[in-house]
């Protein structure tokens, strides 16, 4: 099956035709999750795109989540908010925290937002350059399903536990630094095993911590809910030689903002039965270190100095972070939005189940 691309607008629109109609979202939060995952295939992110729709429909059919929960903000100060997401979908509560956290940020300056017991957000950056957006700081944290194994630990017990951090520059693409704390995302191992089944060394270890590139048998690893043991590592791999106490740390850190701040669920407890994820939300106005504009030309110097530096031997490029999914997602705009194989199959499977017509290129 051999479909490639698909216009950008097209698949935004069959995705929340899906969203609404397969799971049974309000066409808000619908249109909130299609953008979101159409974003991120647009930007060469496929691990959380348009193939996400099997996590969704698979957390609601395992009564893990519902598709009418409404996030309710539980706590409220003029610069912080709590939100339960009373296990709905992760993009109604996201969109929620956002638009409310920039809401008081712009009156008060900065806020933070804590969110529990909600689903699945998608891409980081796609909430934390709402606020880049604005002309503010944005951050964009969130614990995950079991992944990551603690260092010198075997079992699983923390997530993947991105960071996402956006800021103005003046103009786009911003800087936006979006990352797992473990050495890739789950979704990086997922479209591996779909695409080829082999996946890099370093990704993963198996139930007895030895390194694998076997991407189907990491994936059934990490999708076990009897097994516990084999997960993936953080930055630094296995050893404090090569700096893991530094990117677990990162993973524990974000554990803490999302859950511990919330009062939510830490990963080793998420859904069976004990509700869902956590996130965190900050907008910071650039003014309160001073004049905003000269804020973002210091910015862009500083990038803009980086960018221009001498290039080693083969390398005619220094990337900013966010630059290659600003120009993956300027091409898809002209292009059409690449999509393999495997995605297109997955999106027929679901297409059928939903008794939906299958997507066209």
């Amino acid at each position: 099956m051999e479909r490639t691309t698909i216009g950008y607008e097209k698949l935004r629109s069959y995705l929340a035709d899906m969203l609404e109609k397969g799971l049974g979202y309000d066409r808000q939060t619908a249109e909130t999750g299609a953008y979101v995952l159409a974003e991120a295939d647009a930007r060469g992110h496929a691990s959380h795109g348009a193939a996400r729709v099997k996590l969704y429909h698979d957390t609601i059919q395992d009564g893990d989540a519902v598709a009418d929960g409404k996030p309710e903000i539980v706590h409220e100060t003029p610069v912080s908010m709590v939100i339960d997401g009373h296990s709905g979908s992760g993009f109604a509560s996201s969109k929620l925290a956002m638009d409310r956290t920039i809401e008081k940020a712009l009156a008060s300056g900065a806020c933070m937002t804590a969110v529990r017991n909600t689903g699945h957000f998608g891409m980081a950056g796609v909430w934390a350059e709402m606020a880049a957006d604005r002309g503010m700081i944005g951050i964009a944290l969130t614990n995950t399903v079991r992944a990551g194994i603690p260092l010198f630990g075997k079992e699983r017990l923390l997530g993947t536990n991105p960071i996402c951090v956006a800021i103005p520059r003046g103009e786009k693409p911003h800087f936006l630094l979006d990352m797992a704390t473990t050495t890739v995302a789950l979704g990086k191992i997922e479209v591996a095993a779909r695409r080829t089944g082999i996946m890099p060394a370093g990704w993963f270890v198996d139930e007895e911590g030895e390194d694998t590139q076997d991407a189907v048998k990491a994936e059934e690893i990490s999708r076990s809910g009897t097994n516990p043991y084999g997960g993936m590592t953080y930055l630094g791999g296995t050893d404090e030689t090569m700096g893991a106490h530094k990117g677990y740390g990162l993973g524990l850190l974000v554990e803490l903002m999302t859950a511990g701040m919330s009062l939510g669920n830490p990963t080793f407890d998420t859904y069976s039965g004990k509700g869902g994820l956590c996130h965190y939300f900050q907008a910071t106005r650039l003014d309160l270190f001073g004049d905003a504009g000269a804020i973002e030309a210091h910015v862009e110097y500083i990038l803009k100095t980086l960018r221009e530096s001498p290039k080693v031997l083969g390398r005619d490029r220094i990337y900013i972070h966010g630059e290659k999914e600003h120009e993956n997602r300027k091409k898809s705009l002209e292009e059409g939005v690449f999509l393999d194989p495997a995605t297109w199959k997955r999106l027929d499977y679901y297409a059928d189940l939903f008794g939906l017509p299958h997507p066209e290129p």
